[in-house]
């Protein structure tokens, strides 16, 4: 994955939240509108302020030790193109943290926008005052290299979560804010983009009515039908 700071689906998407890129997905018929579940923000602030990340998955594949693909031959964290987003897969229920804070510093050095953990990280002071966007779904102490291994990176990797079967492929956008985290399809970015700005529209007028006292019913029916 080349440099993607100049990718105009990223730029676009700076105009909508979370939830405006799952209404459009959900009218996509894509699954729980791209929904991730369990990741929540971490760093800077633990879910609270103005904290939004867009950018193309640059994804990362941990697997244990015992697993037989071989380790991946290079460290992941040196090869993060600017502008991505390090989404770091790690097998469900491992209690050692699969991320830290000096991974945090170099994904900056590299022009990174954000690291989302499928499992673990720590280090969370580190990441603070580097002000790096974390985005996972818990905290721990133990680095991974006692149970786990890098096989390989930007591969499809799936989401750990019992209650979803959701796949993130590489170059999916990733969409990061205290609502939670989406994946965008690199194949629905064009075709959901003038979705949320109709969606927008609509729930923007609909609220400036609302507020002038039209019903919730009314003033659906009005802007959304």
């Amino acid at each position: 994955m080349a440099d993607v700071t100049g990718d105009p689906i990223v730029k676009a998407l700076q105009e909508y939240t979370t939830c405006d890129v799952s209404d459009a997905l959900c009218k996509l018929k894509f699954r729980n509108g791209g929904f991730l579940s369990g990741l929540t923000l971490w760093s800077p602030q633990r879910q609270e302020g103005s904290t939004k990340i867009v950018g193309p998955a640059y994804t990362v594949q941990y697997v244990p030790l015992d697993d037989p693909l071989p380790k991946h031959p290079t460290h992941y964290i040196d090869s993060v193109p600017h502008g991505a987003v390090v989404f770091v897969s790690c097998p469900p229920k491992t209690p050692n943290a699969a991320y830290g804070g000096l991974m945090s510093a170099r994904a900056k050095a590299q022009g990174a926008v954000a690291s989302v953990i499928d499992g673990r990280f720590r280090d969370l002071q580190e990441q603070r005052d580097l002000e790096f966007p974390i985005f996972a779904r818990d905290v721990g102490t133990a680095p991974p290299a006692e149970l786990l291994k890098v096989a390989a990176v930007n591969v499809p990797v799936k989401l750990q979560a019992d209650e979803q079967d959701m796949t993130i492929q590489p170059g999916d956008y990733i969409i990061g804010d205290i609502n939670g985290v989406v994946v965008l399809p690199k194949h629905l970015a064009e075709l959901a983009l003038p979705l949320m700005a109709k969606q927008v529209e609509a729930d923007s007028a609909m609220a400036a009515a609302i507020q002038g006292g039209m019903t919730f019913t009314e003033a659906s029916k009005k802007f959304r039908s």
